[in-house]
């Protein structure tokens, strides 16, 4: 196998020596005695070593040459890899208005605020989507992207819990969750590109209204599964008190289901009800009947570096030079 090399450039520099020392060596003179006639000498027979006297200095063009080769970076690939896989662009759209503090899913006898639950239903959703390319926005009273499109879950992962509420202002701007959302599937190359939208509660912020939002989903071939989480009507709602204790306190929330609906049926989703974390995997089914089309990764490469077996030679010629230099082929004044 033919190596690679670090730095190819640095081979142009080798046929450059070769011709200044050719060119040099060339022109020197030969002898230190200078004779009046050379026409007795041109008879006498030529002794070997007279004939091989260019050996010194080719051994020394040569050893120059390969340590210029060996800082060229020679490397041999021991394996290489292009990672193709099959998947679909799908952006997790997360709703982060107060209402998500709300505490009204139990799990393992423990009340559990909407995002924990969400963020634990997402985490598992994340964790079986390999195949995929996934992206992470926000929204409140606007709309933020956590992470954009990548194959790296477990980055996603960690942007995932890092998600707090009150980072964003209080306030539920669905459309401007889909907009940003569609924003981050602009240059898919993807055949089939999804928007999973998570909210507790009616849009009542932001520029772009719900359904506007949906149509240009529509017209971008992007298909919105939507999700209505928590409960409708009086749930516990927590309260920090001046001494640090926490207790609930009765609140009023809406789900405005009808508008998700609308934006699932213009988009050619679904709408999910997840009023319990089961109701989430129903999600998983239907995207993974959605038709695939094939990712293409950077491969990677292993190499073996080969730049020593250069010097070793470079080095092993330069002391034969030196050793003919200074026994067989030596020049007396």
């Amino acid at each position: 196998m033919i190596p690679e090399f670090k730095t190819p450039l640095v081979l142009i520099l080798v046929p450059i020596v070769v011709g200044l020392c050719w060119f040099f060596y060339s022109r020197r003179q030969t002898s230190s005695f200078r004779f009046s006639s050379l026409s007795l000498m041109n008879q006498l027979p030529g002794s070997w070593k007279v004939r091989w006297s260019f050996l010194p200095s080719l051994l020394r063009v040569l050893s120059l040459s390969l340590l210029l080769v060996a800082l060229a970076g020679p490397q041999k690939v021991l394996s290489q890899s292009q990672l193709t896989s099959e998947g679909i662009d799908i952006v997790l759209a997360l709703d982060v208005s107060g209402s998500m503090s709300a505490e009204d899913y139990i799990v393992d006898g423990q009340r559990i605020s909407r995002l924990e639950i969400i963020r634990r239903t997402v985490e598992s959703f994340i964790k079986k989507r390999q195949d995929d390319r996934l992206g992470l926005i926000v929204f409140g009273s606007q709309a933020y992207t956590v992470c954009p499109l990548t194959m790296d879950h477990q980055w996603l992962l960690e942007n995932l819990h890092q998600i707090r509420i009150g980072v964003i202002e209080d306030a539920t701007a669905i459309g401007s969750g889909i907009a940003t959302s569609l924003l981050r599937l602009k240059d898919s190359k993807a055949k089939s590109r999804v928007i999973v939208l998570l909210t507790d509660g009616v849009n009542n912020s932001g520029k772009i209204e719900p359904l506007a939002a949906a149509k240009m989903a529509q017209a971008l071939g992007v298909k919105v599964y939507t999700i209505g989480a928590g409960t409708t009507g009086i749930v516990p709602f927590p309260v920090i008190d001046e001494f640090g204790n926490k207790h609930y306190e009765e609140a009023q929330f809406d789900l405005d289901e009808d508008t998700l609906k609308k934006i699932a049926d213009m988009t050619g989703g679904q709408y999910f009800r997840a009023a319990d974390t089961s109701s989430l995997e129903n999600i998983y089914a239907q995207i993974d009947r959605l038709e695939k089309t094939k990712i293409q990764q950077k491969g990677y490469k292993q190499y073996e570096p080969l730049f020593w077996c250069f010097v070793d030679a470079a080095l092993a010629l330069l002391a034969l030079e030196l050793i003919l230099t200074n026994t067989l082929f030596l020049k007396l004044p």
